[in-house]
């Protein structure tokens, strides 16, 4: 697994850790509504014209209460102090995030996305999001499974920065309203449907590129 400590300073990886565990409980506070289940509650009241459509619907709630396990499990599969001194622990809450993409959070985001607001634009980003989350996570299992530990973890940073696109698309949408940018709705949510997961994977290839010159044999060997 990947040794993030050479790549950051300790002090910045508890300060990011510290801001997606805090984003994780806004997520679960903004979940927290949906159990009413009633179609007239925020983000919903966009979704009148298919809310009544069963496989989207059931897609919506599953994504938006299983979110936050994705992001703890997920953070989890970094910690290096979890993963020498509780191996254990890395192991299964990465059998858990794995578990939870491939079979509940990428396969209702993949339904989402094709409904998505802001167009064909917007839902073909979304999808493409949607299919390389899945392609990434799975890939990174398979990785672990064949003890492939820098391949697993490379992919697994790629997977999690996808992941990581429910947050900062969110951020990208209330930095563009509190600086006022001068933007149609349109344009704003075609615009961060795009920067929501494209930078963060730019960030991780960045970490990744980073990574490989410091271990150019092991990576070289995948092993």
């Amino acid at each position: 697994m990947i040794n993030t400590r050479h790549i950051l300073k300790k002090g910045g990886i508890t300060l990011l850790a510290a801001g997606i565990l805090f984003a994780t409980w806004l997520l679960i506070r903004l979940s927290i509504p949906y159990l009413a289940f009633d179609p007239y509650t925020d983000f919903l009241m966009t979704k009148q014209r298919i809310y009544h459509i069963l496989h989207w619907r059931f897609s919506f709630y599953v994504h938006v209460f299983i979110s936050f396990i994705v992001m703890i499990t997920g953070l989890l599969q970094f910690s290096w102090y979890v993963i020498k001194k509780y191996p254990g622990l890395h192991r299964r809450s990465g059998t858990i995030y794995a578990v939870v993409v491939l079979f509940l959070s990428g396969p209702s985001g993949l339904v989402m996305a094709f409904y998505a607001n802001g167009g064909l634009p917007a839902r073909i980003s979304f999808v493409l999001l949607a299919l390389l989350w899945l392609y990434t996570t799975a890939m990174g299992w398979y990785y672990a499974r064949q003890h492939r530990w820098m391949s697993h973890g490379a992919m697994m940073l790629r997977s999690y920065a996808l992941t990581l696109s429910a947050v900062s698309l969110r951020l990208y949408a209330y930095l563009i309203d509190v600086l006022n940018i001068p933007l149609r709705p349109h344009a704003t949510y075609m615009l961060i449907a795009w920067l929501s997961w494209t930078l963060n994977l730019l960030i991780a290839e960045l970490i990744i590129r980073k990574i490989e010159k410091i271990y150019p044999v092991k990576q070289s060997h995948g092993k």
